[in-house]
């Protein structure tokens, strides 16, 4: 199993520039972390890592390859919860971002319902929230079936952040091969769910991972908020434990890469992927 970064190393810097720091790091793996649809004026001016899911998506596979690094997900995450909008990353973007995938040779897409913005959003009961990002997922579903990707819900949300939410967008789906989980230890764990429950419920659907471990200071805050998008120390070192989602996950050979969702220095990061690789190979 490969543990690669994502790329946010140098943010208001361009996708090559992450790159280049992620192998000077000494990794060969990376996530698309950031998407948009047609052009964006801070990528276009080296500002952002973001990649356009309208680019040609062989370009993009040797703009990694050429810095010596590979792709393993493609980041689609999105407004389910809220009212369908073109202004919204939603339904479309998750099938432009399916499609990106399969021409670039990435076997994962991973996407989330996000946290309700809208007040519309806010005042919906739970079974409506569970249609609304069901029914905004029905087709990516299908879609990724044909071209042969794992859609994957990352724990951001109301509903990805507990156990029974996961199971009942995939309930109402009908249970897709094409749908499965990215375990995200920090986002689970902040959401209020232990992430060794839903490894152990959730084993055999997940095919990805983010390691993130967060601090004593984030306790307060547990069951209020849904995801954070890094953390800052190291794996191991926190609240979360991170070796028992390892020790249920390691057997899974569905699991070819995870993430480490760790903003730091090369030294902070390179220690966190041998706190993983050493307990996986165990």
């Amino acid at each position: 199993m490969n543990v690669g970064v994502f790329l946010c190393l140098e943010p208001y810097t361009s996708l090559e520039n992450n790159l280049r720091l992620a192998h000077e790091y000494g990794f060969t793996h990376a996530d698309i972390t950031d998407t948009h649809s047609g052009g964006s004026m801070f990528a276009s001016a080296g500002l952002s890592a973001s990649v356009s899911l309208d680019d040609n998506p062989f370009e993009v596979r040797r703009t990694f390859e050429r810095n010596g690094m590979k792709i393993m997900t493609l980041s689609a995450h999105a407004l389910l919860l809220e009212p369908s909008s073109p202004a919204n990353f939603a339904t479309a973007e998750i099938m432009k971002a399916i499609k990106f995938a399969a021409g670039a040779g990435i076997e994962y897409v991973i996407t989330t319902e996000t946290f309700a913005k809208s007040e519309w959003a806010k005042s919906l009961t739970y079974k409506e929230k569970v249609f609304i990002a069901a029914e905004k997922l029905y087709n990516p579903c299908k879609m990724a079936a044909d071209y042969g990707i794992k859609l994957c819900l990352e724990q951001h949300g109301p509903l990805t952040d507990t156990i029974d939410g996961i199971g009942d967008i995939m309930d109402r789906l009908g249970n897709p091969d094409s749908l499965g989980v990215n375990l995200d230890t920090g986002n689970s764990w902040l959401g209020g769910t232990n992430p060794v429950d839903l490894a152990k419920k959730y084993h055999d659907k997940i095919y990805h991972i983010h390691w993130k471990d967060l601090g004593p200071e984030w306790l307060p805050k547990r069951g209020t908020i849904f995801g954070c998008g890094f953390s800052t120390i190291e794996l191991g070192t926190g609240c979360i434990d991170v070796a028992g989602v390892i020790e249920v996950l390691k057997d899974n050979k569905n699991i070819k890469y995870s993430t480490l969702e760790i903003g730091g220095n090369a030294e902070l990061l390179r220690k966190s992927a041998k706190f993983v690789e050493d307990r996986w190979n165990a």
